[in-house]
């Protein structure tokens, strides 16, 4: 059974195109995934809220919303959805959007460590964790790089983290980068 979206919405066809957004035509907006996220008083918008939002066509609100991006992937809504909808999965669909249309929240910073670590990934083959870090905190917040300071001292001292980078070999490198221009020109945001 498919619960009927009023006349045209852009933002609900743009939703099912990308993986993951289908669910949002099955939802009857019962609540569950709401009471069942552990995030949901973070959010702007609990998740019930954020489907209602993109079935009304509410695209600026939705996008710059902070809630797909406090999604902490736990699954415990996709679990006890009755129509076995997948939120977890619209939620990463509304991230997607929104990095493709470049719409942000001030407040989150996840989008600009996705960027980064797609960066890092495509440059280097694998995420050098010290280098990565050091270039987020100080993208974002150089104050916060300071008080991070005795963790990553601590976590170069037993070993856990390391001052040089890994490197793929080159032919493994090439076969990388391949696997994520595919990745991006079917759709995927790099």
């Amino acid at each position: 059974m498919e619960t009927k979206v009023q006349g045209s919405n852009s933002l609900v066809e743009e939703l099912c195109a990308i993986p993951g957004g289908a669910g949002i035509r099955e939802c009857i907006q019962c609540g569950t995934c709401s009471a069942s996220c552990p995030n949901a008083g973070s959010m702007d918008h609990t998740p019930r809220e954020l489907i209602a939002m993109v079935r009304a066509g509410m695209r600026d609100e939705v996008l710059s919303s902070n809630a797909m991006w406090f999604c902490a992937s736990c699954y415990l809504c996709t679990v006890r959805c009755p129509r076995a909808i997948k939120p977890t999965e619209l939620m990463h669909a509304l991230e997607c959007l929104a990095v493709t249309h470049n719409v942000s929240n001030a407040r989150v910073r996840t989008p600009t460590m996705y960027r980064g670590f797609s960066d890092f990934v495509y440059s280097l083959g694998s995420v050098h964790e010290m280098g990565f870090m050091t270039w987020f905190y100080l993208l974002s917040n150089p104050l916060r790089a300071m008080r991070m300071l005795p963790l990553a001292l601590g976590l170069l001292r037993h070993g856990r983290m390391s001052f040089k980078a890994r490197r793929l070999k080159p032919e493994a490198e090439g076969q990388l980068r391949a696997i994520l221009d595919r990745a991006e020109t079917l759709g995927g945001v790099q």
